[in-house]
């Protein structure tokens, strides 16, 4: 088992288990301990009754306050989201809340100002005016397209090194073809 990230899924949690009623699309979600596969949407009641445990919702001027009430009641009342954050990229307003005995507690910041996910096992923060995941040691980690940069970049260098190593073989008269 692994987890399902998703992002903008429509979760459908009906106790009638009808997609015409009570469904929400969280920004971000992830469930743990779940197949990881293509999905259209999250129906609760088609993947053994789970709900996420981590929700991340991205504030806006006409979303900010169903956000901060009324999706955060769903959460921790019908949902149970052990995890629940908003962030505004506008305003880089952040708050983070975990549940204790069924209410959310506010999450108290690092001296980074990161607020720890139990879940994720990984801090969520602003960085450069984004939000991002660190490490529990409060490293950056990186994006799929940091690690492709960095491994282009590799890849430059070792190419540059080689070409030096050659031409300096050259100089000792020996050809690096052959060896």
């Amino acid at each position: 088992m692994s987890s399902q990230a998703a992002g903008n899924l429509t979760i459908y949690y009906s106790q009638k288990k009808r997609k015409t009623e009570d469904f929400r699309g969280p920004d971000f979600f992830v469930v743990l301990d779940t197949e990881r596969k293509v999905r259209k949407s999250w129906v609760v009641w088609e993947e053994d009754g789970k709900y996420p445990h981590v929700i991340l919702e991205i504030l806006s001027e006409s979303t900010a306050n169903t956000d901060r009430e009324l999706k955060k009641k769903l959460y921790q009342d019908t949902f149970r989201t052990p995890d629940y954050f908003w962030f505004d990229p506008y305003t880089l307003e952040f708050a983070g809340f975990h549940l204790v005995d069924g209410k959310y507690q506010p999450l108290e910041p690092n001296e980074q100002g990161h607020l720890w996910s139990r879940q994720l096992e990984l801090y969520l923060g602003i960085h450069e005016g984004l939000l991002r995941f660190f490490t529990s040691s409060d490293e950056l980690v990186p994006t799929p397209e940091e690690i492709a940069e960095y491994e282009r970049q590799q890849k430059e260098v070792a190419q540059e090194r080689a070409e030096k190593l050659a031409a300096k073989l050259r100089e000792l008269n020996i050809d690096p073809d052959t060896i």
